[in-house]
C-alpha cells in the first residue's frame, strides 16, 4: 500500500511518499481502508521532533481518520467489514496518511452520516479539543459568561457552538476575516482585537477564559484579571503554561486533547442533528502532504484540512 511516513525527525523533507507493507489488525484493533485523515498542527510538531510525542521511526501521520472497515481483530466486538467510522488515533502509532491503518477499535466510532465520510477525518482531536476544554477542564455551565481568545480558528468555532448550545454567554474574539464565522457559530459579543483592546471590551467579569491563540504571556498573564474571583482560565497552548491567580481562587489549566470514544459519539450526533457545523476547508491528495507541512512550517495553516489517499 502506499503511505506517506518519515524515517528521521527534521524538515518537511523527511516525509516519503512510499509503499510499506499493509498492516495487519491484532487482538482488538480493526483495520481501515482510508477515506482520509487530517492534517493537524501537532503533526508538524512531531515530525520536526520539537512535540515531545514519541513515535516508532517510521512514523506514518495522520492521527484523525475516516475510513471503512476492512478487516477486524480478534475480541472485536461492535464492528464489521464495511462499517463507516471515524477516530483520533493514538499519537505515538502510525497515523491514517495511508491507504491503509490499524486503529484500536475502541477509538472508533460510527462516522457521521450527514457528510461525506472523507470530510469526517476533520472532526475527532479538533471538536474533542474544544469539548474538553470547555466542560471536562473548565467545567462550564448554563448561564456562566466565557470569553473565548482566538474563536476564528476550527477549535474557536467548534467551543463557541458548544458553548452557546450549552446555555453559556460567548464573548469570542476574532479579525474582521472570520467575524462572520464566528458570528453564524453562535458568539454573542465578538470583539475585534485588530481595533480594541480586550481588556477594554469585556464589561463584566467573566466564569472562564479559554484562550486558543498564540499569545503572549504578558498579555496571557493579563486578562487573568477578566476572571471572576473562583473562575478558571484554560489554554490549548502546551507550550507555556496558562496563568492563574490563586489570592483570587482563579485556578488554570492547560489541555491536551485526549481520545474518548463516548464524547466523540456525542460529538457525531450533534453534526448529523446540524448543531455542529463541520469544517473542511480543502482537501489534498496524500501525495501532495509534504507540500503540506512545508506549508504549515513556513507559517499557520488556515482552517482545516482533509488529506485523501
Amino acid at each position: 500500500m502506499k503511505a506517506v511516513q518519515f524515517h528521521e525527525v527534521g524538515g518537511p523533507e523527511v516525509l516519503q511518499y512510499d509503499e510499506v507493507e499493509q498492516p495487519t489488525p491484532g487482538a482488538g484493533q480493526v483495520r481501515l481502508r482510508v477515506a482520509a485523515s487530517a492534517f493537524n498542527a501537532a503533526d508538524n510538531g512531531m515530525r520536526a521532533g520539537f512535540l515531545p510525542i514519541p513515535v516508532t521511526l517510521p512514523h506514518v501521520p495522520g492521527y484523525d481518520v475516516s475510513g471503512t472497515v476492512d478487516a477486524v481483530g480478534e475480541g472485536v466486538d461492535g464492528f464489521a467489514v464495511g462499517d463507516a467510522v471515524i477516530g483520533f488515533l493514538p499519537m505515538g502509532e502510525d497515523g491514517g496518511a495511508a491507504e491503509y491503518v490499524v486503529a484500536p477499535a475502541d477509538a472508533l466510532v460510527a462516522a457521521p452520516t450527514s457528510v461525506e465520510l472523507a470530510d469526517a477525518a476533520a472532526l475527532p482531536s479538533v471538536a474533542l479539543t474544544a469539548r474538553q476544554a470547555l466542560f471536562d477542564d473548565g467545567d462550564l455551565q448554563a448561564g456562566q459568561r466565557v470569553l473565548i481568545v482566538g474563536a476564528g480558528g476550527v477549535v474557536g468555532k467548534y467551543a463557541i457552538a458548544l458553548a452557546a448550545r450549552a446555555g453559556a454567554h460567548v464573548i469570542a474574539t476574532a479579525s474582521p476575516r472570520s467575524a462572520d464565522a464566528v458570528r453564524a457559530a453562535g458568539a454573542h459579543e465578538i470583539i475585534d482585537h485588530t481595533e480594541a483592546s480586550v481588556l477594554d471590551a469585556v464589561s463584566e467579569p467573566v466564569d472562564m477564559l479559554l484562550n486558543l491563540a498564540p499569545i503572549e504571556p504578558e498579555a496571557f498573564t493579563a486578562l487573568v484579571r477578566l476572571v471572576r474571583d473562583g473562575g478558571v482560565v484554560v489554554s490549548t497552548t502546551a507550550w507555556m503554561p496558562a496563568p492563574d491567580d490563586a489570592d483570587r481562587g482563579v485556578r488554570s489549566v492547560v489541555v491536551f486533547v485526549r481520545s474518548d470514544a463516548a464524547k466523540l459519539r456525542e460529538l457525531v450526533s450533534l453534526v448529523d442533528s446540524g448543531d455542529l457545523h463541520l469544517e473542511v476547508t480543502r482537501r489534498i491528495p496524500l501525495t501532495e502532504l509534504p507540500a503540506l507541512h512545508a506549508e504549515a512550517a513556513a507559517g499557520r495553516i488556515a482552517g482545516k484540512v482533509v488529506v485523501v489517499p
